[in-house]
């Protein structure tokens, strides 16, 4: 299976500081491979007008829904997500991770993931700038997220 996450509205290169948050410049975001933090595919800047990952993944059908799986797949079964890693990048090209955004596979309706798994690509639409206008960060679930199949 596919997994297509399409995002719009990014924040900018620009995360600015505020009580307890230091900001940060040439801001990035791309999605981390399971238990390699410092692995992120795709990094697009955080000023594109639009940013798009496809994931390869296996998913199965079972008793207890689809289950997704694969290296940029997080979790265990029935609380699997994807995580899009927000970073700076500096001068050479190094990421240093700040912030995450958890995009939550429970949160996906049992009717799409059967249409998903029948089809073979599972679609995501999210925004990525929070209500502050920095990086969108912590579990996404709709309404924040829209996911659909084919």
């Amino acid at each position: 299976m596919l997994m297509r996450i399409h995002a719009t509205d990014l924040p900018g290169r620009v995360c600015p500081g505020d009580s307890g948050f230091p900001g940060y410049d040439n801001v990035h975001v791309g999605v981390q491979r399971r238990d390699r933090r410092e692995d992120i595919m795709g990094l697009h800047p955080g000023d594109a007008p639009s940013a798009l990952w496809i994931i390869e993944c296996e998913a199965r059908g079972g008793p207890a829904g689809v289950d997704i799986r694969g290296p940029h797949i997080q979790g265990r079964p029935g609380a699997r997500f994807v995580y899009l890693a927000w970073g700076a990048v500096d001068g050479i090209g190094h990421f240093t991770g700040f912030r995450r955004a958890k995009l939550m596979l429970d949160a996906v309706d049992p009717e799409i993931a059967e249409a998903a798994l029948r089809s073979g690509t599972l679609r995501a639409r999210l925004g990525l700038t929070d209500a502050k206008g920095h990086p969108l960060c912590a579990a996404v679930r709709p309404p924040a997220i829209t996911w659909s199949a084919g």
